[in-house]
């Protein structure tokens, strides 16, 4: 009896182990793969803290202190979102969505819904430009770009991830103004 049960508990034990190193995190293995990690981290952020917000509350902007002219909630959002296509369709070499101006989204993006399917495009656009950029394209200057760092495809994807971040923690200051605690938070 003792050696069968010696024996199921090394058994159980050994498939641990082996359980325990076959679900070690994957190390990224390209530039490809990096960026699009840091993009999936920033969306995984953002797109649940802009849900989190009340479509009531959409038009929430800060009032008491130094907030004079600020963003609301659904302006910061379809800012950055707008941000996101600009640096994203410029890797990419195509156009923003029809009505993108700079980093202003469309007039016709006004309701919670439209925000958030607004926002979650702008992540496929930045996944599909991490897609396109690779250890012989990365820092290749794109035509007709002039700013320092949004020369290159790496400095204008890490820019949408640096803008993104930015306002993910303006996002999270609204939704702690208003008694919502972010879902990262909870």
């Amino acid at each position: 009896m003792k050696p069968t049960i010696l024996a199921i508990t090394s058994l159980v034990l050994l498939s641990s182990v082996a359980v325990a190193q076959s679900q070690k995190p994957e190390v990224p293995t390209s530039t490809t793969q990096v960026l699009n990690d840091w993009v999936t981290n920033i969306e995984q952020l953002l797109v649940p803290a802009a849900d989190a917000m009340p479509e009531a509350k959409y038009s929430f902007a800060p009032t008491s202190g130094e907030f004079k002219g600020v963003r609301t909630f659904a302006e910061q959002v379809k800012h950055l979102a707008a941000a996101n296509y600009r640096l994203g369709s410029r890797i990419l070499g195509e156009a923003p969505p029809e009505g993108t101006q700079g980093e202003t989204a469309p007039a016709s993006v006004r309701s919670k819904v439209e925000v958030m399917e607004y926002l979650k495009g702008s992540f496929a656009c930045l996944h599909r430009a991490a897609a396109k950029v690779d250890e012989k394209n990365e820092v290749e200057p794109i035509p007709g770009a002039k700013s320092t760092w949004q020369r290159t495809r790496l400095g204008l994807l890490i820019d949408a991830v640096a803008h993104s971040s930015n306002h993910y923690g303006q996002i999270v200051e609204y939704l702690r103004m208003n008694g919502i605690v972010p879902p990262e938070s909870r």
